[in-house]
């Protein structure tokens, strides 16, 4: 009797796995899509948070954490965290929504990856030459890349408790070398050029390697320097020479030009709100986190996670990842 209890459970898991592997190959996009029509294709998700004129409206962004694009959707139910594609469709909705005069983004993040850093920029600029009045509001840390997101802003406000600047770039990787010699692993790696294995964490640098990523961090530096002239009308060398990665508490900014004005997030708001004119509406993209979210993405999520989609793109981001190191706009406490 067991033996047979044992064999129907079996051939049940069989059939569950075909099952999901049909739905995830075949349909899963289609629900989404009755979901998403279901829902009114509310993504990316906003709300009301003051009312106003509908036609004469500010948008808040949230930038807190890590800016770093992770590939994941926020889960049904899950908590709050940085999300790179809603900032980033909400930067779009903003580029072509006419109703929308001003965006004040609430920065509280220690910067992130170079790519994903200058792909905020990126929107930030367009939103610009749409004539739409940008304002950063800076919370407890707006550092390295959490600054050079603001940068492009019309108004900087930060508190005195604000920690600012940290304008540089960093890589790092980890060099196991002498811990695998010790426990006598050996590394056979057969490539194409000397070059290819650059960055790998089984050998020391050469000294070409080092001066090449030298380099590499060279470039990035000089853009980041030069977004902070453009936005902040600096020349470079008053840039270069707040740039060393220093961090500076908010009164301190204020003073070598970093930063505009000192107040929080409501005077950030108020001052806007005057600036833009009238009684705009205040909207809020993604606001509460993923428990707002609209029915369209939340149905996303748990497709995702019905299927092993949310897995096997975890799996692929370590095979991605596996060698090298990322170049980041990023404070390290």
């Amino acid at each position: 009797m067991k033996r047979i209890i044992a064999v129907v459970i079996a051939l049940a898991l069989v059939v569950f796995g075909v099952i999901a592997s049909v739905f995830n190959a075949m349909w899963a996009s289609d629900w989404e899509d009755v979901f998403s029509e279901f829902s009114g294709g509310a993504f990316p998700p906003s709300t009301v948070i003051e009312e106003g004129d509908a036609s004469n409206r500010i948008a808040l962004i949230n930038i807190e954490g890590t800016i770093m694009d992770s590939g994941q959707q926020p889960g049904m139910f899950g908590g709050e965290g940085y999300n790179h594609t809603l900032v980033i469709e909400s930067l779009k909705q903003i580029i072509k929504d006419d109703t929308i005069k001003g965006v004040l983004l609430n920065v509280n993040s220690p910067g992130g990856g170079v790519y994903e850093s200058a792909e905020i920029h990126k929107y930030l600029q367009q939103i610009k030459e749409a004539g739409k009045t940008i304002y950063s509001s800076m919370g407890g840390m707006a550092a390295s890349g959490g600054y050079y997101v603001s940068a492009p802003a019309d108004q900087i406000f930060a508190s005195n408790e604000t920690m600012t600047g940290s304008i540089g770039v960093i890589m790092q990787s980890v060099n196991y070398s002498q811990l695998a010699e010790d426990f006598g692993v050996e590394f056979e790696t057969y490539a194409s050029g000397d070059m290819k294995e650059m960055l790998s964490g089984h050998k020391d640098p050469s000294e070409e390697e080092a001066q090449y990523v030298q380099s590499m961090v060279d470039d990035m530096y000089q853009d980041f320097v030069d977004v902070v002239a453009e936005g902040r009308d600096m020349s470079e060398e008053e840039v270069k020479n707040l740039a060393d990665g220093r961090i500076y508490m908010g009164e301190a900014a204020v003073e070598n030009g970093l930063v505009d004005q000192m107040g929080y997030l409501e005077d950030a708001t108020a001052a806007l709100k005057e600036e833009v004119g009238g009684n705009p509406q205040v909207i809020e993209y993604g606001a509460g986190g993923a428990n707002n979210f609209s029915l369209s993405y939340k149905a996303k999520s748990l497709i995702s996670d019905i299927t092993g989609r949310s897995e096997i793109d975890k799996i692929e981001s370590l095979l991605d990842n596996r060698q090298g190191m990322t170049p980041m706009y990023l404070y390290e406490k």
